[in-house]
This record gives C-alpha cells, structure tokens and sequence, in this order.
C-alpha cells in the first residue's frame, strides 16, 4: 500500500491550493480516504474522508464549506481543494487508509508522507 500526497506550498491568506493523494498497491474503489493534518505542536486531526461512490463525506468544523474533497477512481487519485486559506491551516496534510475496506470516518493504518502548507503573508 502506498500513499504520496502532493500539492503543498506556500500561500496567502484567502488563497487556495489543491492537494492530490496518489495511490497504489490496492483496489483503490473498495476503500474510503481520508485527509488529516497536523500543525505544529498540536495533534494530528482528521479534515475529510471521502467514501466510494455516494457513501458518505465528511468535513471537519473548522473546514467545512471551504475545503472540497473528491476522487478520480479511474486515476487513483483523492484530491483536496482548499479555499479561503487561513494562517490557522498551516500544517502538514496527510492522506490515510484503513486497514480494511470502509467507508468513512476511518481508522487510519497507512499513511503517505505529508505535504506541508503554510498559509503566511
């Protein structure tokens, strides 16, 4: 199973950035994804999770209404396209799968590496 998300950078306040989850080295469709983040010195916590066709997505409350996730099954791919950047979303992105087939929310088992985005004037 591997997982490499990609996208990061640098952006301003109010700007926007897409992130891409690339995965491979299993039957991409059966599983659902999720996007969590962690900024320095907190915790890891869980933005988005997108299910296989219309099962199910989910937003953290901090995110909702300005980050968009969805998949390309035909590419393997999950994308998170976020909006309305703010300093308080600076952090490094991750993607996860779980252990088993699942819908979300999941419990994370794999992890890509990260993407760091750091929203700064």
């Amino acid at each position: 199973v591997q997982l490499q998300a990609s996208g990061g950078g640098l952006v301003q306040p109010g700007g926007s950035l897409r992130l891409s989850c690339a995965a491979s080295g299993f039957t991409f469709g059966d599983y659902a994804i999720g996007w969590f983040r962690q900024a320095p010195g907190k915790e890891r916590e869980e933005v988005s999770c997108i299910s296989n066709g219309d099962r199910g997505i989910i937003y953290a409350d901090p995110v909702r209404g300005r980050f968009t996730i969805s998949r390309d099954n035909a590419k393997n791919t999950v994308y998170l396209q976020m909006n309305s950047l703010n300093v308080t979303d600076t952090a490094v992105y991750y993607c996860a799968r779980g252990r088993a087939p699942s819908t979300c929310p999941i419990l994370p088992h794999y992890w890509g590496e990260g993407t760091l985005v750091t929203v700064s004037s």
